[in-house]
């Protein structure tokens, strides 16, 4: 069920006699007003459509940060701490005076809120800069430059994930903008790789231990990007929560040494309920991840089970067919069959879906 109508829909509507003229009149007028109050109260922004202006925003946005980042040279980081601690208060006062102007005096919601979020990066860059200026690392002992935050994973970055993670939940509850979840998610990512590092210290720590503290990461994001979507009514904010959980989690599955025939079939049956929970919950990147995991199990099984078998290729093939014919079949029936099914969940079950799945199941 489609939630998004333009003014042409309208008008079609009206032309069809499915709504008078003056119903369709007031109903834009209260649409109207309803946006500038979006605008005024700082709430959700109404969804907009991506196009050579957004990007243009979006990849500027993301030079900055990069800049400051991932980007940034060693002669930057050797300006010393006192000094990066400066740039950072400086950039971040200045992004976000610009983004509040954008935001609240122009209505531009999108390279306001970009400009908030960049802002909000620049907590990395100061924090690294009191660490380095007062010795505040773990051990004692410095983790590396500025730009190695995004490259390798050491227990002294742990500070700086978790304090712009606060920082970008602290925008979060004046600017309802999406990109501001996605610095928070990127973070849960690093931080679940560098808390293991952390927990034991400067010491390596072991691939196992990497991957169960990833997976339980991933969890954890999942079940936070559920409930912001049992929360949440207009904006998508658990967009990037549900990606970089997903990923997390996903890689703290698949990256498992060894394993029984068993244990893979284990494997291969969780990526199907992935699939499944993906219909559930109305999110594509549980399908998404849930078919490259079928997939790795069907390749798997090809190489070893079935290495010394002329037809299974020809098996494989046909069983791909067959998947791309059920989805052509599914596409084409996709709305009644999804009804049969809504209607046979318990209700107890319902509850537990998120409001933008159940509109698109009819249910609301």
């Amino acid at each position: 069920m489609n939630q998004n109508f333009s003014i042409d829909d309208l008008r079609r509507a009206v032309a069809a006699g499915a709504i008078d003229q003056p119903s369709a009149e007031k109903l834009v007028a209260y649409l109207a007003t309803e946006a500038k109050s979006v605008v005024a109260t700082g709430a959700a922004p109404a969804k907009t459509r991506f196009d050579l202006v957004h990007m243009l925003w979006y990849v500027g946005a993301l030079l900055i940060m990069s800049a400051m980042g991932l980007f940034s040279t060693l002669a930057f980081s050797a300006l010393g701490g006192p000094a990066l601690i400066v740039v950072a208060l400086v950039y971040g006062a200045i992004f976000a005076v610009a983004g509040e102007y954008l935001w609240t005096r122009r209505g531009l919601t999108t390279p306001g809120g970009l400009l908030i979020a960049v802002a909000v990066s620049m907590v990395t860059l100061f924090v690294f800069g009191v660490q380095e200026t007062f010795s505040l690392w773990e051990g004692g002992k410095n983790p590396g430059s500025l730009r190695d935050f995004h490259r390798w994973i050491k227990g002294g970055w742990v500070p700086m994930e978790l304090a712009t993670i606060a920082a970008a939940l602290l925008a979060l509850k004046r600017y309802r903008f999406p990109f501001l979840v996605a610095i928070i998610a990127m973070c849960l990512w690093f931080l679940s790789m560098d808390l293991s590092a952390w927990l034991v210290g400067q010491h390596q720590p072991s691939w196992e231990m990497r991957r169960k503290v990833s997976f339980w990461f991933g969890l954890a994001t999942i079940a936070l990007a559920w409930a912001v979507d049992m929360r949440q009514k207009s904006s998508d904010l658990a967009f990037w929560l549900h990606i970089f959980g997903m990923l997390i989690f996903w890689a703290g599955v698949t990256f498992q040494s060894g394993g029984t025939p068993l244990t893979k079939l284990l494997y291969c049956l969780l990526n199907v309920g992935l699939m499944l929970l993906s219909v559930f919950l109305n999110r594509r990147v549980y399908a998404v991840f849930g078919a490259i995991g079928v997939l790795i199990y069907l390749g798997d099984l090809s190489s070893k089970l079935f290495r010394d078998s002329i037809l299974f290729p020809f098996a494989l093939s046909a069983f791909g067919v067959a998947v791309i014919a059920l989805g052509l079949w599914y596409l084409k029936h996709r709305a009644r069959l999804e009804a049969a099914v809504a209607a046979r969940i318990p209700d107890g079950l319902k509850q537990l879906r998120p409001p933008h799945a159940r509109a698109f199941s009819g249910e609301l």
